[in-house]
C-alpha cells in the first residue's frame, strides 16, 4: 500500500478520484460531441438525436445497477472495483474510435440505418461509462472513512474530474468534434487503466460488511425506486413512441404529465412518511427523487443546447464576430463555418460551466463546514435554477449564454461531488456498490424524460422552452432537498433514526 493511501492525504484523494475523472473526460466529450456529429455530420433532427442519448439511460439501467451489485461480492485481478474500471475505460476507448466512422461501419456491416448504428456505438459508449463510473465513486467511499475526509474524497473527484471536463471542451475549440473523440479515446485509455494498479482496495471486508446476510435482489430494487416510476413509466413510453409516433402521438403528452405529477405527488408523501417516521431509508429515497429532477434539466440542457443556439442566438450574431470562433481561427488558422460556431459556442459554454463546476466544491466544501452540506447542496443549485431562466429569457446574444452557463456550472459543482457524500451516509456500507447503481437510477431515468421535452420543442418550435422546462424542474428539486435532513456526520447534525439500509 502505498503511504499517501496509508495517510488518506490530499494526492492519495486526488490519485483515487482519477477513474471517475476518466469518466468525467468521457463525458463531456460526449456532451460536446455526440449531438453535433449527429446532427451536422450525418444530418439528424433535434428528435433523432434525442431517440439516441436514450442509449446512456438504457445502459444506466442495467449497467450500474448489476456492476454495484456484482462489485460488492466479488475479488479479481486485485480488487471488487479495479476490474470493472478498467475494462470500461478500454470500452470506452473503441466506442470513441468508432463515432467518427459511422458511414464506414454503415458500408462495412450492411446496415444503412445511420441512427440504428449511432445508438449501438453510442449505447457501448455510455454502458462502458456506466459500468466505470459506479465503481469509480462506490472505491472512494470504500476506502474514505465517513465525514470531512470522504467529503474531501467525492470533492477531489469533482475538481479533476471537472477540470478534465474543462480540457475537453477547450480541445473542442480548439480541433473540433471529431478530433476530439479521437484525443478522449487516449486520456481515457490513460486515466482509467493505470491509476487503479496503484490503489489497493480491501479484501477483507469489515465486521459489519461480513455479517450482511441480507438479499437484494432485481425485486428488491424495483421496490426500492418506487418513488422512480414516473421517470420509468415515460421511458419505457418513449422507446415505443419514436416507433410508433402516429399510433401514439395524443398519449405523449398526457403520460409525459402524468409522469411529473407522480413524482411530484409522491415526493410529499415522502416528505410526510419522513416526518412521522425518519430513517435512513426514507431520506435515500427524498435524496434519490430530488436529485432526479435536477437530471431531467442537466440532460435536455447537454443534448440540445446547440438547437437553442442555432436557433435562438445564432440569427443574432456574426459568424466572423463569435468570441468561441476566436481560439480555433487563431491557433489553427482554419475558417469557421456557421455549423462549426454553434458546436465552439456550447463548447466554450460548457468549458465556462465545468471550470466553475472544477474550482467550486472547494468553495462549497468551506461553506459546509459551517451551514451544513444540504444547505450548501440547496444554495448552489439554486444559481442554476437562475441561470436557466436567465438564458431562457434574457440569452439573445453570445455573452448572454455564457453568464447563464456560469450560474447553472455553481449548482454542476454541487451536482456531481456533494450529493454523494450525503448519499453515501444513508445507506448500508455493505452494499455501497448497490445503492451507488440504484442511486444512479436517479439519473438514467429522468434522462429519459428528455426525449419528451425534444418531442415538445420539435412540435412547438420554441426553444426558448428549452431552459424554461430547465428552470423549472431544478426549482422543483430545490424545494425537495429543503425537506432533506443533514447526514450526522456534519458539524450540523440532526439525529435520524438508522432504520432501513
Amino acid at each position: 500500500m502505498l503511504n499517501i493511501q496509508k495517510k488518506m492525504s490530499n494526492p492519495f484523494l486526488a490519485l483515487l478520484g482519477l477513474p471517475a475523472t476518466a469518466v468525467g473526460f468521457a463525458l463531456s466529450t460526449q456532451i460536446a460531441a455526440l449531438s453535433w456529429i449527429l446532427s451536422n455530420k450525418y444530418g439528424l433532427d433535434i428528435h433523432d438525436v434525442a431517440f439516441v442519448w436514450l442509449a446512456g439511460p438504457i445502459a444506466g439501467i442495467f449497467g450500474q445497477v448489476i456492476v454495484g451489485l456484482i462489485s460488492d461480492k466479488v475479488w479479481f485481478m486485485g480488487g471488487r472495483r479495479r476490474p470493472f474500471i478498467m475494462i470500461g475505460g478500454m470500452v470506452s476507448t473503441f466506442a470513441f474510435l468508432a463515432l467518427p466512422h459511422i458511414n464506414g461501419i454503415s458500408k462495412i456491416t450492411g446496415i444503412a440505418d445511420i441512427i440504428l448504428i449511432a445508438s449501438v456505438i453510442a449505447l457501448f459508449l455510455d454502458l462502458s461509462i456506466n459500468v466505470t463510473f459506479n465503481p469509480a465513486r462506490s472505491i472512494i467511499a470504500d476506502l474514505t472513512p465517513e465525514g470531512k475526509i470522504r467529503t474531501s474524497g467525492f470533492v477531489w473527484m469533482q475538481i479533476m474530474s471537472g477540470f478534465f471536463g474543462v480540457f475537453a471542451y477547450f480541445l473542442s475549440m480548439l480541433f473540433g468534434n471529431v478530433l476530439l473523440l479521437y484525443i478522449a479515446a487516449g486520456i481515457v485509455f490513460l486515466t482509467a487503466v493505470f491509476p487503479i494498479l496503484f490503489i489497493q482496495e480491501k479484501k477483507e471486508l469489515s465486521e459489519l460488511q461480513s455479517n450482511d446476510k441480507s438479499v437484494f435482489g432485481v425485486w428488491e430494487v424495483f421496490k426500492e425506486i418506487y418513488p422512480l416510476y414516473g421517470f420509468l413509466t415515460f421511458g419505457v413510453f418513449s422507446l415505443f413512441f419514436h416507433f410508433y409516433k402516429d399510433a401514439l402521438a395524443a398519449w405523449h403528452n398526457p403520460v409525459l404529465i402524468g409522469a411529473l405529477a407522480y413524482s411530484v405527488l409522491i415526493g410529499i408523501v415522502n416528505i410526510i412518511q419522513g416526518i412521522k417516521h425518519p430513517s435512513n431509508k426514507n431520506e435515500f429515497q427524498k435524496i434519490m427523487l430530488a436529485h432526479s429532477f435536477t437530471w431531467v434539466a442537466f440532460q435536455s440542457m447537454f443534448i440540445m443546447s446547440g438547437f437553442f443556439i442555432e436557433h435562438q442566438i445564432m440569427p443574432n450574431l456574426n459568424v466572423s464576430t463569435i468570441t468561441a470562433n476566436w481560439f480555433a481561427q487563431k491557433l489553427t488558422g482554419n475558417t469557421q463555418t456557421s455549423a462549426a460556431s454553434i458546436g465552439n459556442i456550447v463548447s466554450l459554454g460548457f468549458f465556462i460551466l465545468n471550470l466553475v463546476g472544477a474550482i467550486f466544491p472547494l468553495i462549497l466544501q468551506s461553506i459546509a463546514k459551517h451551514i451544513g452540506r444540504v444547505r450548501t447542496y440547496i444554495a448552489a443549485l439554486s444559481f442554476s435554477a437562475i441561470g436557466y431562466f436567465y438564458v431562457a429569457y434574457f440569452s439573445h446574444v453570445e455573452i448572454d449564454f455564457y453568464i447563464g452557463m456560469f450560474l447553472v456550472g455553481i449548482g454542476w459543482s454541487a451536482v456531481i461531488s456533494i450529493v454523494f457524500a450525503i448519499m453515501s451516509e444513508r445507506v448500508n456500507p455493505a452494499k455501497m456498490g448497490l445503492f451507488m447503481g440504484v442511486f444512479n437510477l436517479a439519473v438514467v431515468l429522468p434522462q429519459m424524460m428528455s426525449n419528451g421535452v425534444a418531442n415538445i420543442i420539435k412540435e412547438t418550435g420554441n426553444h426558448q422552452l428549452l431552459y424554461i422546462f430547465c428552470g423549472c424542474l431544478v426549482t422543483c428539486s430545490v424545494i425537495f432537498w429543503m425537506f432533506i435532513n443533514e447526514p450526522e456526520s456534519s458539524n450540523v447534525k440532526q439525529n435520524i433514526p438508522s432504520k432501513g439500509h
